[in-house]
């Protein structure tokens, strides 16, 4: 980026960031959510220091929140509360610490790292061991008094005991001492634990609000009525701690809950604690959005001192979020295999989920009336659930002018032909079935792990065969011959034999995933399998009327309409018979088990025995369903390693849980 762009994209940026910091810590509003705010801080960071004779005095990154509100007395902070810079990538964990390595040369250096609660920050204050103050951060400097309130919380003890004794005698002689004639001060999150947060969550759009919320109002009665909890991570005063993993083992003696947090010798360590961390962060109880690591020494940790918003000598390095933001570069169009025309938003890079996204949905024509979005706008996108990636909204305030409008073609941008838009649907199609784009997803789909399983066989192959004029339909893939292979580029003797057995031996295949291949609208993999049920074999289906096909279970008059056609017209039926031609064979079926005939199943996590697809097929094969969604209706949950949020949601539910032990028991297979 040039140097003037970076100018006015910084300025842009602090205008918004700070327009969004007032409405959320002084109005109590939130407009974006907080990932996506923290993705604009990231960003305005990154730029002012590549380009450090930008920042000023009354950027975000130098300072910490809002004002304090009027109705709630000041407190000025003796020791500023600041806020941690936060990290992404390994990468920038290792730029921090070769920068702090230039700051104090020749030192070893040792971490601490604990778990970031995602909560409200608070201060207390303690003389001769009664709780006098608690206060917000506010700006770092002045915060709000807030005492009334957190006297509600039962985690926060209002008057300091030592319940236990110090291992170091020093610390424990001055704790005792300021315990009982002195000032203690004590930081840490206020939060509510996830399952408390269920019966608000209609009015709150997470804990975290919720908390802040509670905090920052003036009715403690209010504040009494929810089950908000204190986590401490910090002993401000100086009681003879020379490691910031002293303050932990000290502040459970004081009564605090802590997190235990762990000591690392390296950043290998942290990345190690950081990985462990996010495997258990779904079965915590209250909402974490990474870890801070502070330089344990807390006389380094001083020197060091502080720069823009922050200490030096801490990160809080981030787990992916599911929200960021980034810019639209351009806006192209894709055409699906039955003609769909859907907009595409090229995205400058950025990481959503810990993957990196360069594109996003952006579903058809209405949707980018409803979003508004333009070519160069900058947008917030979302991952949600491991998804194809969507753009959620866009941040118009960061407009420069110099945005372009897309303008959604009438005329297909691969074959120009005509496009369509059928009554009662938003998309438009490419009615053209010769069209390239077409017959390319089509092969896509063909030779998929949920169709004809063609292994090694996946889009890039399907492009070069197709460049080279050695395939122009599906059934062409099964005349190709290991010479037809062997010429072309990165292909040996090996690949071509490899791949042509890999044909071969997909020419078996089980009914449900031949309808599935076929690639009839409207007929998916769980519809395939009902058709596969009900009519037994291929020539039943195709004879089948739509009154027979409406028989089916879950079908109605679109989808029996859509199949019913599918099969009248003269070349779907000659592409059958040329599949059969070319030596391919569906399977007899197996006999349907009665055993789990009707239950439903849902899979969570990593099965060790068998891939995901397998086990649902096996699942059908014993008469049950499998499903993605959980629902009082569902009868198990299959719990695989690193299981998601559906373990909980499904003790809510009242759903029985299977471990992949129990379930291979269940379907009578023997793990390997």
């Amino acid at each position: 980026m040039e140097k003037q762009e970076a100018k006015k994209r910084i300025e842009k940026l602090k205008e918004v960031i700070n327009h969004h910091r007032y409405l959320y810590h002084v109005l109590d509003r939130q407009d974006i959510p907080d990932e996506a705010f923290d993705s604009l801080k990231h960003e305005l960071y990154l730029l002012e220091q590549q380009f450090p004779e930008f920042i000023t005095p009354d950027s975000p990154t130098q300072r910490v929140g809002g004002k304090p509100l009027k109705e709630f007395n000041k407190v000025k902070h003796e020791v500023l509360m600041l806020s941690i810079e936060d990290i992404f990538l390994e990468e920038e964990l290792r730029d921090w610490e070769t920068h702090l390595k230039r700051l104090a040369p020749g030192t070893e250096f040792e971490y601490f790292s604990e778990l970031k609660i995602d909560g409200f920050a608070i201060t207390l204050i303690y003389e001769n061991g009664l709780f006098t103050v608690g206060a917000t951060r506010g700006d770092g400097k002045v915060g709000e008094d807030v005492t009334q309130n957190l006297k509600t919380i039962e985690s926060i003890p209002l008057r300091l005991e030592l319940r236990g004794g110090i291992s170091d005698k020093n610390i424990e002689d001055k704790v005792k001492k300021l315990v009982k004639d002195g000032i203690i001060e004590i930081r840490g999150e206020v939060y509510m634990e996830k399952k408390a947060f269920e019966k608000f969550k209609s009015s709150f759009s997470n804990p975290r609000n919720l908390s802040a919320g509670s905090i920052r109002q003036l009715d403690p009665k209010l504040a009494a009525s929810r089950p908000l909890k204190f986590l401490a991570y910090d002993i401000v005063t100086d009681m003879g701690q020379t490691k910031h993993s002293q303050e932990h083992h000290v502040l459970p003696i004081l009564g605090f809950k802590t997190d235990p947090g762990k000591i690392c010798k390296n950043l290998s360590d942290i990345i190690s604690f950081r990985q462990e961390i996010a495997q258990k962060r779904e079965s915590l109880p209250y909402q974490i959005d990474g870890i801070v690591i502070n330089i344990n020494d807390n006389s380094l940790f001083q020197r060091l001192g502080v720069a823009g918003k922050g200490p030096r000598g801490a990160r809080a390095f981030k787990f992916s979020p599911k929200q960021a933001t980034t810019r639209v570069s351009d806006i192209k169009l894709q055409v699906g295999r039955t003609g769909a025309v859907t907009p595409v938003a090229v995205l400058e890079p950025v990481k959503v989920s810990g993957v990196t996204i360069t594109r996003a949905t952006l579903h058809n024509e209405d949707e980018i009336k409803r979003l508004g979005v333009k070519i160069g706008d900058t947008v917030i996108v979302e991952r949600a659930g491991d998804v194809i990636p969507d753009v959620a909204r866009v941040i118009d305030e960061l407009r420069t002018g110099k945005e372009k409008e897309f303008h959604f073609p009438r005329i297909c941008p691969v074959c120009g032909t005509n496009l369509i838009k059928p009554r009662g649907e938003a998309l438009w199609r490419c009615p053209n079935s010769s069209c390239p784009a077409r017959k390319r997803e089509n092969l896509y789909y063909f030779a998929s792990k949920k169709a004809f399983d063609i292994e090694g066989l996946g889009p890039k192959i399907i492009d070069k065969l197709l460049d080279e004029h050695l395939i122009s339909r599906a059934v062409d893939i099964f005349s190709l011959q290991e010479g037809d292979l062997v010429p072309l580029e990165k292909f040996g003797e090996k690949s071509a034999n490899n791949l042509i057995t890999a044909i071969q031996k997909s020419k078996k295949i089980e009914l449900s995933k031949f309808i599935f291949a076929l690639g009839i609208r409207h007929v998916g993999e769980e519809t395939a399998v009902d058709l596969t049920e009900h009519f037994r074999n291929i020539d039943k289906l195709k004879k089948a009327t739509e009154e027979e096909l409406m028989k089916v279970s879950d079908i109605g008059p679109k989808v029996s309409q859509s199949i019913y056609n599918w099969f009248r017209q003269e070349r779907n039926q000659k592409f059958i018979e040329d599949l059969f031609r070319a030596g391919v064979e569906i399977l007899p079926l197996e006999k349907i088990g009665e055993k789990l005939k009707g239950k439903t199943f849902v899979l969570t996590g990593s099965l060790q025995n068998m891939a995901r697809l397998e086990a649902e097929e096996k699942i059908r094969l014993a008469g049950g369903h499998p499903s993605n969604s959980l629902s009082r209706k569902t009868d198990y949950l299959v719990i695989g390693e690193n299981p998601g949020s559906k373990v909980d949601q499904a003790k809510k539910l009242g759903v029985k849980t299977l471990t992949e032990k129990e379930f291979l028991k269940m379907i009578k297979t023997k793990p390997s």
